[in-house]
């Protein structure tokens, strides 16, 4: 709709997890280094863990590009409470046939592709995506799968991506074995306000439009009403960039943010700041503050 308004290629701001607008925050540049760290020194386990819509998956597209020739990957990514058999969607992840197989058949079939490959100089490496879904069972079952690792060559690697409640159930006393095993792990916390006046600035510019086309108190005001999320960012921006379309609007301001969400939050969706828990100080003044900081870098 406002594409060709502004100028852009494609949209800014889709939810879709494309590698190509990953913004390389200090924290998303780390994050993306355990990962690259943890394939090529062999980690038996690495966990990555992130708030809803820190732009994991989208860490995870990143890297798949990145794997050479000599890596199998198998990606499951549908994980939920009644996820089922997990060792039939390792075999699924990984293109093998699982359908009709009891559970000793279903290893075994795992197993002989992992050392196949690895007679082949390949490595083999499943990742699950939404891991917090998990059964401490599951979990425990993944360790155990582990177990086919030789004593000094890592035939299989895990790695594992998921929301905060993955490392609180790392923490349990059951999955201590686990926990022990993991090589590599790592946090992604959210954007600071610079970091979003950034990631703004980066996804105009790689959509071919405008970098400067949200003024520097429309990204403070996406900042506060984000807290810096990358998925509430896009959502934000986007709808911000229909208004602004609608409005014939130049530029995006903080009055058409304001406005977005004052629609967003009658209609009882959009999650923002103004919904901040009883005690929480009202940050309004660190946003005046921040947007006054980018003002003197002249964006």
């Amino acid at each position: 709709m406002y594409e060709s308004y502004y100028g852009f290629r494609e949209k800014p701001f889709s939810l879709l997890p494309d590698p190509a607008f990953l913004y390389m925050s200090d924290k998303h540049r780390m994050a993306l280094t355990m990962l690259q760290y943890g394939l090529m020194n062999q980690a038996g386990f690495t966990v990555i863990t992130g708030e809803i819509g820190s732009g994991k998956t989208t860490l995870i597209r990143r890297l798949l590009e990145e794997v050479d020739d000599w890596t199998t990957i198998g990606l499951v990514s549908n994980t939920h409470r009644n996820f089922g058999e997990l060792l039939q969607w390792v075999l699924l992840a990984f293109g093998l046939e699982f359908r009709e197989k009891k559970k000793v058949e279903l290893y075994a079939t795992l197993a002989d592709f992992i050392v196949k490959e690895y007679s082949q100089d390949r490595r083999t490496v499943l990742i699950i995506d939404e891991a917090q879904n998990l059964s401490p069972e599951a979990l425990e079952e993944l360790r155990m799968l582990s177990n086919v690792n030789a004593d000094k060559d890592q035939v299989l690697q895990l790695v594992l991506v998921g929301q905060p409640g993955l490392r609180d159930m790392l923490r349990r006393p059951e999955l201590y074995q686990f926990a022990q095993r993991i090589a590599v792990d790592y946090n992604l916390r959210t954007l600071n306000l610079e970091e979003t006046w950034g990631y703004v600035r980066h996804r105009l510019r790689v959509a071919g439009g405008d970098q400067n086309l949200f003024d520097t108190r429309a990204c403070a005001a996406v900042y506060y009403y984000t807290r810096g999320t990358p998925r509430l960012i896009n959502v934000l921006c986007d709808t911000a960039l229909v208004y602004g379309f609608a409005e014939q609007k130049n530029r995006i301001d903080a009055d058409i943010v304001c406005e977005v969400v004052r629609e967003k939050t009658r209609g009882g969706i959009f999650t923002i700041r103004e919904n901040r828990a009883e005690g929480e100080e009202d940050e309004r003044p660190d946003r005046e503050r921040g947007a006054a900081q980018m003002d003197s870098k002249d964006m």
